[in-house]
C-alpha cells in the first residue's frame, strides 16, 4: 500500500522504483571507470565537428589528474574551472575528481570582483581558465595567489581545425584581450607533463566532497553548496531511473545529449555531463548557444539528438527563429525544462514544432539539482513541476514550520540523498536552511495536490530569475552603492519577455549630476551581464518600514 504521506508514489510511471540504490559505487570514480571500461571506442564528446572517445577521455583525464597530484596540493584541495562548453571542461572536471580534489565551477563571464570572491571563499589552489578570460584573473592575481593557473584556448584539443579556430577567435573576432600570467601552464602542457607522472587513485568515498557549487542562496550572500560524491551519484541515478520508461520507447545504439546549457551550471553538470557518461552517451557541446545561427546549423546536423535539457528562454528564442522550422529532431526522446519557470505558450509551441512535450522539473544547486520532475511520458505540458524523484521526499511547510494541508501554499522543503552536506564554511547559513529532521528549505512557495504534484506559486520573495540564473538584489545594491553620488538604492525584478525577468534599480542620488550612463558603466565593470540593471529609475526617496528597512515589494509595481 502506498504511504499516504508520499502521495506521489501512486503516480510513478510503471517500472520506476520508489527508492534509489547507489550501493554498487564507492565514489563517482567508480562510475567514470565503468564508462571507460564499457565504452572505450564510443565517442564521448563532439565539439566543433571533432570527436573525443571514452578511451581518449580516460587517458587525458588521468594525465590531468596526475599533473594536479604532482603540484603538491593538500588533500581535498579545490580546483576552480572557469570554462564554457569545450572538451577541456569534461577532461578537467573528471581529472580533478580522479586526482582526489574538489571541483569549483566558475561562471566564465564573471568580472574580476566576482571571481575574486569565489576564489577566496573556496580557497582554490588551481584555476583552469579559457584564454578569453585570462585578463580577468590577471586583474586580481596579486590579491588571490594560486599554486597554478592553467590557461587553455577554444581550439586547443581539436587538432589542426583548432589552430584555425584559435586564429579566428584571436585575430578576426578579437575575442582574446591581452593578458599575462606569470608561471602559467597551457592545458596541453599540463596533460603532457601529467603523462610523465604516475597517477595514484585517491581514496575517495561517498562522503568525500566532489563539488563546491556556488549559489546565491536565500540571503543574497554567495555560498558554496557542498555536494558530496554521494549527492551527485544519487541524483544521476535518480534522473536515469526517471528517464528509463521513455528510453525504452526507442532502440538507440548510443544516447545523444545536447549540451547547450553551460556545464558549470548544476543542471547541465548532472543531466548532461555526468549522466551522459553514466549512459555511455555522446555529449554534443555547444560553446555559445546565443549564436543562434551556429546553434541551429548544429541542430540541423544532429537529427540523432535524444536528450535536450534547456531553459524557457532558450526554447523561446529557438521557436521564434524562422530557420528553426528547418530543424528536424525525429529521435528526440526527452526535452527537459528547468532552471526557471516554463511558460505554457512556449512549451506548447515547442511541442507543435518538434513533436516532443517539455517535461518541466525543479531543483536547486543545493539538491544536485533535480528534486521534482514531470514524467517524460507526459502527452502535453502540465504547468506543474511534477513528482519527487525516487528516494526524495517533498513537504510543504507553513510559516510556523508545520506541514500544511494539500492545496495550501507554503515553503517547498526537500529531503533525499541528493541534498547537500551544507554550505562551505557557513555553519549558520546551513543551520538556517535545514529543518531539524533533515529537510532543505528551498525558500520557494508551492502548492502540492493530493496526488503529489507540486506547482510553484511564488519564488523567494526577493530573488530575480534572469534566463535561469539567480540574481540577488543585495549583491547588485552593494555594487551600485559603491558609486559616488548614490545615496540609496533598491533592486527588484520586473517581468521581461526576453529573459523571464529583468533587473530594475531604483536610486536616490546625493549628486544630482549622476546619470543613468554612469550607473551602467559602473555595473559593467563590477558585475556580469545578466545581473546588470535593464531599467534604472531615479527617485526622491524609497518606501521604508518604521525601522528604516527598504520595502522592495512596494517598488515591484512601479
Amino acid at each position: 500500500m502506498t504511504n499516504p504521506s508520499k502521495p506521489w508514489l501512486k503516480n510513478y510511471p510503471d517500472g520506476v522504483p520508489h527508492d534509489v540504490d547507489i550501493t554498487g559505487y564507492s565514489s563517482l570514480l567508480d562510475m567514470f571507470e565503468e564508462a571507460f571500461t564499457r565504452y572505450p571506442n564510443r565517442k564521448a564528446c563532439e565539439f566543433l565537428g571533432k570527436f573525443m572517445t571514452y578511451r581518449e577521455l580516460e587517458r587525458h583525464s588521468k594525465n590531468f589528474a596526475a599533473y594536479l597530484q604532482s603540484l603538491g596540493l593538500e588533500p581535498g584541495a579545490r580546483v576552480a574551472i572557469m570554462l564554457p562548453n569545450v572538451v577541456q571542461f569534461q577532461v578537467a572536471m573528471v581529472g580533478v575528481l580522479r586526482a582526489g580534489f574538489v571541483v569549483v565551477n566558475v561562471n566564465p563571464l564573471y568580472t574580476a570582483h566576482e571571481l575574486e570572491y569565489q576564489l577566496k571563499d573556496s580557497g582554490a589552489s588551481v584555476l583552469v581558465i579559457l584564454e578569453n578570460f585570462a585578463h580577468v584573473y590577471e586583474q586580481i592575481a596579486k590579491s588571490v595567489p594560486l599554486k597554478k593557473a592553467i590557461v587553455t584556448s577554444i581550439g586547443e584539443m581539436i587538432g589542426l581545425k583548432g589552430a584555425i579556430v584559435n586564429f579566428v577567435v584571436r585575430n578576426v573576432k578579437k575575442a582574446v584581450p591581452a593578458w599575462q600570467l606569470h608561471g602559467h601552464s597551457t592545458f596541453t602542457e599540463a596533460l603532457t607533463t601529467g603523462g610523465n607522472y604516475r597517477w595514484t587513485k585517491p581514496n575517495a568515498t561517498l562522503e568525500s566532497i566532489a563539488f563546491l557549487q556556488y549559489t546565491g542562496g536565500t540571503t543574497g550572500v554567495s555560498k558554496g553548496a557542498i555536494l558530496l560524491h554521494r549527492n551527485i551519484l544519487s541524483n544521476v541515478i535518480q534522473t536515469e531511473l526517471w528517464l528509463e520508461p521513455v528510453l525504452k520507447r526507442k532502440e538507440v545504439g548510443q544516447l545523444v545529449f545536447l549540451c547547450a546549457l553551460p556545464l558549470y551550471h548544476i543542471f547541465a553538470l548532472t543531466a548532461c555531463s555526468v549522466l551522459g557518461m553514466r549512459k555511455g552517451g555522446l555529449l554534443v557541446l555547444v560553446p555559445n548557444p546565443r549564436d543562434f545561427d551556429g546553434f541551429i546549423n548544429l541542430l540541423k546536423k544532429h537529427p540523432d539528438i535524444n536528450i535536450f535539457p534547456g531553459v524557457n528562454t532558450l526554447f523561446n528564442a529557438l521557436i521564434h527563429k524562422p530557420e528553426f522550422l528547418q530543424v528536424k529532431l525525429p529521435n528526440l526522446l526527452a526535452t527537459i525544462g528547468g532552471g526557471m519557470a516554463m511558460q505554457k505558450v512556449v512549451a506548447d509551441q515547442w511541442q507543435s514544432m518538434t513533436g516532443a512535450p517539455i517535461a518541466e522539473g525543479y531543483g536547486l544547486s543545493e539538491t544536485s539539482p533535480v528534486a521534482c520532475v514531470n514524467s517524460p511520458l507526459i502527452e502535453s505540458f502540465t504547468g506543474n513541476i511534477g513528482l519527487p524523484v525516487p528516494g526524495t521526499e517533498v513537504i510543504i511547510l507553513g510559516e510556523d514550520g508545520i506541514e500544511v494541508p494539500f492545496g495550501t501554499p507554503g515553503e517547498i522543503c526537500i529531503r533525499g540523498p541528493q541534498v547537500m552536506a551544507g554550505y562551505w564554511n557557513k555553519p549558520e547559513e546551513t543551520k538556517n536552511v535545514m529543518t531539524p529532521d533533515g529537510y532543505f528549505k528551498s525558500g520557494d512557495i508551492g502548492i502540492m495536490n493530493n496526488d503529489g504534484y507540486t506547482k510553484i506559486v511564488d519564488r523567494k520573495k526577493d530573488m530575480i530569475l534572469v534566463s535561469g540564473f539567480n540574481v540577488y538584489p543585495n549583491e547588485i545594491e552593494d555594487v551600485i552603492s559603491l558609486l559616488p553620488g548614490v545615496h540609496e538604492c533598491a533592486v527588484v525584478g520586473m517581468p521581461d519577455e526576453d529573459s523571464g525577468e529583468a533587473v530594475k534599480a531604483f536610486i536616490v542620488r546625493s549628486d544630482p549630476n549622476l546619470t543613468e550612463e554612469d550607473i551602467r558603466e559602473h555595473c559593467k565593470k563590477e558585475i556580469t551581464n545578466y545581473k546588470r540593471p535593464k531599467f534604472i529609475v531615479f527617485r526622491e526617496d524609497l518606501p521604508k518600514t518604521n525601522v528604516g528597512k527598504i520595502l522592495r515589494r512596494e517598488l515591484r509595481g512601479l
